[in-house]
């Protein structure tokens, strides 16, 4: 079997432009340790030690391009708050631009905040609104998707969905069409609500579990049945690839005249939080290089694996990839 190196493909993203659209937040971590029960309650006692802020949703969609030597554009909506604040605080500590941050008084900025005794969660707190996205809001969004392809060579969109609001129907088709209009391709990661509006788009990614939450039959970790699943989601949606994540068996590829299911190599799983936004990012570099759907589907499943060996929520480490990818032969 002839080995072909992939770690040239990883060079090859540097420098390509991706516009991120979704719902941001912080990834807050409450670090502590646990000696003793509660006398109030039989819950543990976190003795709290730090705490950790991390930008997190669509945000560490744009923290994994930059890792790969993208460039992203990211566009979403906090709030008028002490956590917007802090959320804008860390942009520039990874060279993240907030041109494309607009500050809403009609809702607050989402924060999940984790509770950790050591590498253990205890406990996750969300504060967030998931309304949709107002006329004003909205406008922003369009307006600066335009200007932002005006006035750069984007390479893919990424529309990162969290179900907070951010990518409402109005805002999917019309991010939509000013991609078809401009030849881009659309990566989307859904979520239930707005599962079946991503129409057209070029690569649908969901996971497992939103597959067989929306689909009316039984879907197996198999070919047959996901090839089936696959049919039936090309058949609402009319895109062009379909990737589904399994979790711990691989990812599952279709690009309508070809689709295999490529297994995961064995890690040590410390955390599944932030592994699909890993996968979204390398998937849409993949993209804008034209890479065969076998090789998408290596480079997600290596890189969102990679990130499940490290507690939180992490960005890609682009050194560890290339010697994985280096080493792997197709």
């Amino acid at each position: 079997m002839k080995k072909k190196h992939l770690s040239s493909v990883i060079h090859q993203f540097k420098g390509k432009q991706i516009i991120v659209i979704g719902d941001v937040m912080i990834d807050r971590y409450l670090h502590g340790h646990v000696n003793r029960i509660s006398p109030e309650a039989p819950v543990p006692i976190v003795h709290y030690q730090k705490e950790e802020n991390r930008l997190g949703g669509a945000a560490n969609v744009a923290l994994n391009l930059q890792a790969l030597d993208a460039v992203p554009h990211l566009i979403s909506i906090v709030g008028q708050d002490d956590n917007a604040s802090i959320f804008k605080s860390l942009l520039p500590q990874f060279n993240l631009s907030e041109i494309g941050i607009y500050q809403s008084n009609d809702r607050q900025t989402t924060v999940k905040t984790r509770v950790l005794a050591g590498s253990q969660q205890m406990m996750r707190v969300d504060r967030e609104d998931i309304k949709d996205l107002n006329e004003k809001e909205s406008n922003f969004i369009i307006q600066q998707v335009q200007k932002t392809i005006a006035e750069n060579k984007i390479n893919t969109i990424i529309l990162q969905d969290y179900n907070k609001g951010v990518l409402t129907e109005q805002i999917i088709r019309q991010v939509t069409l000013i991609a078809q209009e401009n030849d881009i391709p659309i990566v989307v990661d859904p979520k239930k609500k707005h599962f079946f509006s991503y129409k057209n788009c070029t690569l649908f990614k969901p996971n497992l579990k939103e597959v067989r939450e929306s689909i009316p039959f039984e879907v197996k970790v198999n070919l047959d049945t996901l090839k089936k699943a696959s049919d039936y989601l090309r058949s609402q949606l009319h895109h062009q690839i379909t990737m589904i994540t399994l979790s711990d068996k691989g990812i599952f590829v279709d690009n309508g005249k070809e689709y295999c299911i490529v297994p995961t190599t064995p890690r040590n799983i410390a955390d599944v939080c932030g592994a699909g936004d890993t996968v979204v990012s390398v998937i849409a570099l993949a993209l804008a290089l034209n890479c065969s759907i076998e090789k998408m589907a290596i480079l997600g499943n290596l890189a969102g694996g990679q990130v499940c060996e490290r507690v939180g929520v992490v960005p890609v480490n682009q050194r560890q990839l290339l010697v994985e990818y280096s080493k792997y032969v197709v």
